[in-house]
């Protein structure tokens, strides 16, 4: 684990989107796994900026994403397809068969997520990026999830504006090449902390990213304090 202690969330914003540029810099036709929510805005908008300052190309990149409100329309402001598109994809150059979602219209999510899971093993994803949500869960893995989990329809414990969704599984976000964990906020402090403790635990799924032999933490004073 390679842990990057940052001042605030724009250092980390900035932080993170260097590591970015240049992974893609140096494999223009990687694969990437987004994550959505408050946490990657800012990453985001800078890689936005760094398109639109022509040091970047994006029209190589395979993008897929962590998870999806299930059921949810694309239309949705609060989907996560809404939020690609309007954070990222519709600013940059990118190709439209590029990017593969989770379907929240699907009417079949076992199916959806069998094939998605399928999707992802044949890119060998290079980069997953993920938030952290303030029990500890990574994507839609929330307490109890186990670490062979693969992409699956689960039941959400928290309070969202649905019941369920459709999420990437431990096992699935593990196969990653690199993975980026991205943490801003006092509300983050537990959950970074069960992570660099030595212990795995199901009720902490983070936790199981200790695994992973190229992980890249990166977390303001915040989380820390």
């Amino acid at each position: 684990m390679k842990f990057i202690k940052v001042k605030n969330y724009k250092e980390l914003s900035k932080k993170s989107s260097e590591i970015i540029i240049k992974e893609i810099l140096k494999k223009p036709n990687l694969s990437l796994t987004l994550a959505t929510g408050k946490t990657p805005k800012g990453l985001y908008k800078n890689l936005v900026k760094a398109y639109k300052n022509k040091k970047v190309d994006f029209s190589k990149l395979i993008f897929f994403n962590l998870d999806e409100f299930y059921p949810i329309k694309k239309t949705n402001k609060k989907s996560y397809y809404y939020y690609l598109h309007k954070n990222l994809f519709n600013k940059i150059n990118i190709k439209k068969a590029n990017i593969h979602l989770l379907n929240g219209e699907t009417k079949n999510p076992q199916k959806e997520c069998k094939d998605y899971e399928q999707k992802v093993k044949k890119n060998k994803i290079d980069i997953c990026i993920l938030g952290l949500g303030v029990n500890g869960h990574i994507a839609f893995n929330e307490p109890g999830s186990l670490v062979n989990s693969k992409t699956r329809l689960v039941n959400l414990k928290h309070k969202t504006i649905t019941n369920q969704a459709l999420s990437q599984g431990i096992q699935t976000i593990l196969s990653s090449r690199k993975i980026i964990l991205l943490a801003s906020g006092r509300k983050k402090s537990k959950s970074i902390k069960k992570l660099l403790d030595r212990k795995i635990t199901k009720e902490y799924p983070v936790t199981y990213l200790k695994k992973h032999k190229n992980l890249i933490v990166i977390a303001d004073k915040k989380t820390l304090s």
